[in-house]
C-alpha cells in the first residue's frame, strides 16, 4: 500500500462532510410543510386553535396545567401515550392527526354547493368567539327573513 491511498479517503471524507454541510437548509419553509413534517406539538396547537380553545382551557379539560401544554405545543417535552389520546378525545380528532399519520376528512354535512362548503369549513377554523359572533349576525339575518 501506498501513502497517498491512505490520505485519499481522508480528503474524501472531509470533501462529503463539506458537501453536506452545505446542502443542509439553514431556514424552514412552513408554507410547503406537510402534517408528516410539522411536529406533533404544532398540529396540536393547530387543532386546539381550529377548536377555538386557549391552551388553558386545554389544560383545564385535560386536567393538568397550562405550561405543560405550552411545553407539549413547543416540543419542549414528550407527550405519553395516553395523554396523545387524551388529547385526541378533547380535540375531536384521531391519534393518527395527531401523530401526523393521516388527516381526517371533515364532513361537511353533505352540502353539495362548494362554495358555502368552503366557507363552512372557514368559519369552522376561526376562534370560537368569532364563529359565535358570525352564528349571531347569520340567525338574526334569517330571523329577518322567515
Amino acid at each position: 500500500m501506498s501513502a497517498p491511498a491512505l490520505v485519499e479517503p481522508a480528503l474524501t471524507l472531509s470533501a462529503a462532510i463539506l458537501t453536506w454541510e452545505t446542502q443542509v437548509p439553514r431556514a424552514v419553509d412552513r408554507s410547503a410543510q406537510t402534517d408528516e413534517s410539522t411536529s406533533i406539538g404544532a398540529r396540536i396547537a393547530s387543532l386546539r386553535k381550529e377548536r377555538g380553545l386557549t391552551q388553558k382551557e386545554l389544560a383545564e379539560r385535560l386536567a393538568i396545567t397550562q405550561p405543560v401544554v405550552s411545553d407539549y405545543e413547543h416540543d419542549v417535552i414528550r407527550i405519553p401515550a395516553d395523554v396523545v389520546v387524551a388529547i385526541a378525545r378533547v380535540l375531536d380528532a384521531s391519534a393518527d392527526e395527531l401523530l401526523g399519520l393521516k388527516r381526517e376528512p371533515r364532513d361537511t354535512a353533505g352540502l353539495k354547493n362548494r362554495r358555502l362548503s368552503r366557507r363552512l369549513q372557514a368559519i369552522d377554523a376561526l376562534p370560537k368567539r368569532d364563529q359565535e359572533a358570525l352564528l349571531r349576525t347569520i340567525d338574526a339575518f334569517i330571523s329577518k327573513t322567515a
